[in-house]
C-alpha cells in the first residue's frame, strides 16, 4: 500500500487535476503545490472562475459552441456569412479557427468523431441538426474542417454522403493540415492557409 504523502483534501485535489488532459500524475501533483503556494492569488479567483462558469456556461442549442449565452455570442453575430457552415469536432477546434480569423461563416461542433471501438456512432454525434442546418435555403456550402485524424477522415466521408443531395457544396480543408494533426494543435498561419486553399469534395 502506497504512502499518503498529505492529507485527503490535497489527494483529492491532485486526483482531480491528474483527470485533465495533458496532466499526469506528476503533473497534477506539481500544479496542486502551486495553487497551495498562491492560495490567495491563485487558487481563490480559480475556485471562484470554475464555480461560476459551472453556472453560467451552456452549450449552445444552434451551433454546439459553449458560452454564457445562448444562443452563443458567435450565432448572434449579424455580419456572419449565412451561406457558410464550417464543421468541427470539438468547441477546442472552433476557438483554433476563431484565432486564425479567416473563418466569416457560421459553426457546426459535431461533439466528436465516429469511432465503432469506442462505441461512438452517428447517434452520438450532433449530426442530425447539421443536415437541418445545411437544407436551409439560405446555405449553399459546408466545410468540414475536421481533424486530419482517421476517425476525423471516416467522419468527413460519412457526413458528406449524407450531404450528397442536399444541392449545397461540401469542402474540405487542404494543404497545411499534417496527417494526423488535431486543429486545436496548429498554429494561425496553418490553419488560415488551409481553410484559404480549401477544395470541393
Amino acid at each position: 500500500m502506497a504512502n499518503k504523502t498529505a492529507g485527503p483534501e490535497i489527494e483529492r485535489l491532485i486526483k482531480l487535476l491528474a483527470k485533465l488532459p495533458g496532466l499526469g500524475p506528476r503533473s497534477a501533483r506539481k500544479a496542486a503545490l502551486t495553487l497551495i503556494k498562491r492560495r490567495d492569488d491563485l487558487m481563490g479567483p480559480l475556485a471562484e472562475a470554475l464555480n461560476v462558469a459551472r453556472e453560467t456556461i451552456t452549450i449552445c442549442p444552434e451551433c454546439g459552441n459553449v458560452d454564457t449565452v445562448s444562443p452563443c455570442s458567435i450565432c448572434q453575430q449579424p455580419r456572419r456569412d449565412q451561406t457558410m457552415i464550417v464543421v468541427v469536432e470539438e468547441v477546442g477546434d472552433l476557438w483554433a479557427l476563431e484565432r486564425a480569423g479567416v473563418i466569416k461563416g457560421r459553426y457546426h461542433v459535431l461533439g466528436g468523431h465516429l469511432s465503432p471501438l469506442d462505441g461512438i456512432g452517428p447517434e452520438d454525434l450532433n449530426i442530425g441538426k447539421l443536415v437541418e442546418r445545411a437544407s436551409k435555403a439560405e446555405v449553399s456550402e459546408v466545410l468540414l474542417a475536421l481533424n486530419a485524424t482517421v476517425e476525423g477522415q471516416s467522419t468527413m466521408h460519412y457526413v458528406k454522403d449524407l450531404l450528397a443531395n442536399s444541392g449545397v457544396k461540401v469542402s474540405e480543408m487542404q494543404k497545411g493540415v499534417p496527417i494526423g494533426g488535431e486543429l486545436d494543435y496548429l498554429d494561425e498561419g496553418t490553419l488560415a492557409a488551409a481553410i484559404n486553399s480549401r477544395r470541393q469534395i
